[in-house]
Parts: C-alpha cells; sequence; structure tokens
C-alpha cells in the first residue's frame, strides 16, 4: 500500500458526499421502519452536514478569491473558482428541495409536485451545466444525475400526489432504462478488462486500472439494480421486507462510492481557499503526516536470506517530501548506503592500465 499515492488521488468533495449519503439513508431507512422516534430534521443531519460544507467551503473560497487578487493568475483559477460558484448555486437550490421534502415529511402541509419544483428545475439547468462542464474538462456526476432523472422526478411527484393509479414498477420506467444503460456500461467495462488481462501486449498498470474499474463499477451498479428491484416490490406490496432491509444493497453501492474517493483524482482547488491538491495542503497544514506519506508498504517475493514471499519491507519514497519541501528520511539515506555497498561489492575489478606504457 502506497500512502504517497493514496493521499494523492484522495478526493474528499466525493468521501463527504458519498459519506453523508450513506448514512442518511441508513437513518431515514430506520425511520420508516419505525426503528427511529427521531424527528425528520434530526434523520437529514447528514444531509446538513453536506450542506453546511458547501456553503462554508464556498464562502472562504470567495473570501480568498477577493481578499487576493493575485491568486487569480494560478493557471486555470477562473475556471475552478466559476465551477465551485456553479456547484453552490445547483447545491442551494438543491437544498431548497430537501427543506420541503423534510417539512413534507414532517408536517405534510404541501404537495409533493410542489415539493419537487426545485428538483425538476435543477435539472433543467444540469443540462446546460454538464455542457459547460464537458467544454471546461470539469467533473459533472452530480448535474449527470439530474439531468437523465428529470422525467423520473415528474413520475414520482405525480405518483405520490396520487394523480396516477400507475404501479410502482411503471413510475421506475425512466430509472429502468438509465440502469439498463448502466448495465450496457458495466459489461463493456468487463469485458474490455478481460482483452486487456489477455493482451500481453499492455503493461500492468493498465491491466490493473481497467480491471480495478470493472470490478469498482460492477459492485456499484448492481446493488443499485437489486435495490430498485426490492423497493419497487415493497412498495407494490409484493414482499414484507423492512426498508432496512431493502436498502441494504445500496451500502454496497455507497461503500464502493467511498472506496472509488481515494482514487478519484481531481476536485476543485477553490473550495475553502486551498488553491492547491489536497495532499499538499493536508501535509502543508500537519507537517507530522509527512513521516507517514513518504512510505509505501510492499511485499518481497525471494529476497535474500529469507524465503520466497516471507518478508514485508518498508520504504520510502523522496518525492512527497521534496514536493512540500521536508527532508527525506533517514531510512532512504540507509537504503541508499546500502544499495551503494552492493553495487561497489558486485563491481568488476580490472587491472589499470596507463597509455603511457610503451609497448
Amino acid at each position: 500500500m502506497n500512502l504517497q499515492k493514496l493521499f494523492q488521488d484522495f478526493n474528499p468533495s466525493k468521501f463527504i458526499v458519498h459519506t453523508s449519503l450513506m448514512i442518511f439513508t441508513a437513518l431515514f431507512a430506520l425511520r420508516l421502519d419505525g426503528s427511529l422516534d427521531w424527528s425528520y430534521w434530526t434523520v437529514f443531519s447528514p444531509i446538513w452536514f453536506w450542506k453546511t460544507m458547501v456553503i462554508f467551503g464556498a464562502a472562504v473560497g470567495s473570501y480568498v478569491w477577493w481578499r487576493y487578487p493575485h491568486f487569480r493568475l494560478e493557471g486555470e483559477a477562473y475556471v475552478h473558482y466559476k465551477a465551485m460558484l456553479i456547484s453552490l448555486a445547483l447545491h442551494l437550490i438543491l437544498l431548497m428541495f430537501e427543506l420541503l421534502v423534510c417539512d413534507k415529511l414532517q408536517s405534510g402541509r404541501h404537495l409533493w409536485i410542489l415539493v419537487f419544483i426545485p428538483l425538476i428545475f435543477i435539472s433543467i439547468v444540469s443540462i446546460a451545466v454538464c455542457i459547460w462542464a464537458v467544454k471546461h474538462d470539469r467533473s459533472f456526476e452530480l448535474e449527470l444525475f439530474c439531468a437523465v432523472n428529470m422525467l423520473q422526478f415528474i413520475f414520482l411527484a405525480l405518483r405520490l400526489d396520487e394523480f396516477t393509479s400507475w404501479s410502482w414498477e411503471v413510475v421506475f420506467v425512466p430509472l429502468w432504462i438509465v440502469m439498463c444503460l448502466s448495465l450496457v456500461g458495466v459489461l463493456y467495462t468487463i469485458i474490455f478488462a478481460g482483452i486487456l488481462l489477455r493482451t500481453p501486449q499492455v503493461n500492468a498498470r493498465q491491466r490493473r486500472t481497467s480491471f480495478n474499474s470493472a470490478v469498482a463499477y460492477t459492485f456499484l451498479v448492481i446493488p443499485i439494480l437489486i435495490f430498485q428491484v426490492l423497493l419497487t416490490n415493497k412498495l407494490d406490496g409484493d414482499i414484507s421486507m423492512t426498508y432496512i432491509g431493502v436498502a441494504s444493497p445500496l451500502f454496497i453501492s455507497f461503500l464502493t462510492l467511498i472506496l472509488m474517493s481515494f482514487s478519484a483524482k481531481g476536485g476543485n482547488r477553490w473550495w475553502f481557499g486551498i488553491r492547491k491538491d489536497f495532499c499538499h495542503f493536508l501535509l502543508g497544514m500537519f507537517p507530522f503526516l509527512q513521516e507517514y506519506a513518504n512510505i509505501a508498504y510492499r511485499t518481497d517475493g525471494g529476497s535474500s536470506g529469507m524465503g520466497s514471499g516471507s518478508a514485508g519491507s518498508v520504504e520510502a519514497s523522496g518525492p512527497m517530501t521534496a514536493a512540500i519541501g521536508g527532508p527525506p528520511p533517514n531510512s532512504r539515506t540507509r537504503q541508499d548506503k546500502s544499495n551503494k555497498k552492493q553495487t561497489d561489492v558486485t563491481k568488476p575489478v580490472v587491472p589499470i592500465v596507463s597509455i603511457e606504457t610503451p609497448d
């Protein structure tokens, strides 16, 4: 396990979002089952935490942008800042929807079609945001999710208000279509990974990346499909499972997303005004973590003096320390000296012949 790579590829935004959604799903399912008697305002606390982090992060980033104008000249600062403002606007509208949902569940004084109006508006705006994100090479997972599910939101609102008497299998038709397309994508990644594994011209890193992607997407899509089937049968009254049992496959997808956040590069550098990768920011704030970030664990097979595959070695990696200006660890110096001694021992010894020696 390479801690340096783990820190470098970590995406804190996705980690917070997926963790908050997983906790909220568990609390909401327990509340529907009657295992918790909390108010819905308390059940939605993970969502409030997520939105608080978004608003506070955007506020700090905007203050840094206004307070230090010379920071705006750093690379693609304008694109990052615009992306942060767009994301903030969408999250504020999404917060309005969540407040209406919570109030509806707690008091029941609104129509569901009115509750879903902010979400439908986000779906329309997200189409333009997705186009802008593609042009500027920005991520748009939330916007894409809202854009492709606009019809699903309308069907849900109409069914919850009982304007239609469709079964839930029919109500979820737009989501069935999305899941079918997702299954096609998963099948493609599995086939592509299998082809790369049997192609000798492809290096090991590409094979590993393709295989990990196939496994991750499989554990992401299949549990969501199982959850959708169970939820449909539960709402139609065909099964008598608890809601926490129905949502259990969804936890596998959330755990997969949380694990994928440790390898999801990118992220907006202007959240909280850090203006750098989260790895360098974290190590700059906590210098004592430099020692752990410069350690890589691996298992060596067939090392000298020990059995094959029995030795676990720890080596230090210097680029992280050099990137943040810290001193290299002592273990790296000792390793370099040891390698130099081994090189001197194995170096062939030849006699010195002077070119001035006469024939």
